[in-house]
């Protein structure tokens, strides 16, 4: 009898420990995806998962469901890692931190305190405050974030978006922004002309609008997003990337070929982020600067700094080279180091011009 009680104890309290570790199941699957944790496991329906769990699509979708009715989908060639994951009846002692690592992720909040819930991309920290919203990020790493309505169209809640350098506020049904790199500010957000079933499905999306934007001009339905070049982008006068701005997109817009739409409609805001820095670069105590950021520009390698009626250059890479310049003057510098030329207009660049040349060795 006793050997009886010890194998039913000993039954019920392994039972009670694998259950302890699940923290969620797959509740939807389409097509292949897998599983990474010691080993690779083929994901099926109802498979348990764990923290630390690496969640990876091929050429299919999964469908995760948490403790707290929290879900989260992720489309074809998407990877999502648990971090974290602590379900508590007292919600001050529940947590979860995900990573979208790649792909296109869909996540609906459930139960968890939303202050202890901290999502990550590769360039981008997320808190929710009771929301949906779906987060694209490319090979590079550069994410699109787009905030989704509610069952009767209104915001789901709000996100905010951070990197080191900055953050925005999501609190508009299809409001999106974009990051590039961690330490650069977020992109200001836009209202995307899209619907829910389109972020469902990738294919599909809202019936054009009867009335147009005056001047407004689209792209043929043959053309991929990815090759816009700098010709495409003068329909836009109007700010797009101003807040609230209404980016408006028909069918003649859509690749319906094209599964990858998010990945596309990510660096076509990105594109435009870039030409509207282009044009308002250095619109700062009213010096006007082209061809680099203010402060730490990574892509340049030039720290500008202005402070009072001086504006200082400071580009440190094999060579190093800094001027101290009068704000109230045009110039044209031109950096020339080991072979790489980047040049910076002031006010214009029409009074005087300075040329650096440095090569190693």
């Amino acid at each position: 009898m006793d050997l009886i009680r010890l194998f039913v104890w000993y039954k019920v309290t392994v039972g009670l420990l694998l259950h302890a570790s699940s923290i969620g199941d797959i509740t939807e699957l389409r097509g292949y995806g897998q599983i990474i944790r010691d080993e690779p496991f083929p994901a099926v329906l109802n498979f348990n998962i764990n923290s630390y769990d690496d969640v990876q699509t091929r050429a299919g979708r999964i469908g995760i469901t948490f403790l707290d009715n929290s879900t989260v989908k992720l489309t074809e060639h998407s990877s999502l890692i648990i971090d974290e994951y602590i379900y508590d009846a007292n919600p001050s002692n529940s947590k979860m931190a995900l990573q979208f690592a790649s792909g296109t992720i869909r996540f609906i909040s459930g139960n968890l305190n939303k202050s202890n819930i901290a999502l990550k991309t590769p360039t981008a920290d997320i808190a929710v405050r009771g929301t949906d919203f779906t987060c694209t990020v490319d090979e590079t790493g550069k994410s699109l974030i787009i905030l989704l309505p509610n069952e009767f169209g209104d915001p789901s809640g709000e996100i905010v978006v951070s990197t080191a350098m900055g953050q925005v506020i999501l609190n508009k049904p299809y409001q999106a922004t974009t990051t590039r790199v961690y330490e650069k500010s977020p992109s200001k957000p836009v209202t995307l002309d899209i619907d829910l079933q389109f972020i469902d499905n990738m294919l599909i999306i809202s019936p054009p609008k009867e009335d147009t934007l005056p001047g407004e001009e689209t792209v043929n339905k043959n053309q991929d997003y990815l090759d816009f070049t700098d010709l495409d982008v003068d329909f836009l006068e109007e700010d797009l990337l101003e807040e609230d701005a209404d980016f408006e997109f028909t069918e003649l817009d859509i690749d319906y070929l094209n599964v990858n739409f998010l990945e596309d409609l990510l660096d076509i805001l990105d594109l435009l982020e870039e030409e509207q820095e282009t044009e308002l670069l250095g619109s700062v105590a009213g010096v006007d600067i082209q061809g680099t950021q203010i402060g730490q520009d990574l892509e340049t390698n030039i720290t500008t700094i202005i402070d009072g009626s001086t504006i200082r250059l400071i580009r440190k890479v094999t060579q190093n080279a800094e001027f101290s310049l009068n704000s109230d003057q045009a110039y044209t510098i031109t950096f020339t180091q080991d072979g790489v030329t980047r040049t910076v207009k002031i006010n214009g660049g029409n009074e005087s011009n300075i040329t650096v040349i440095q090569n190693s060795g």
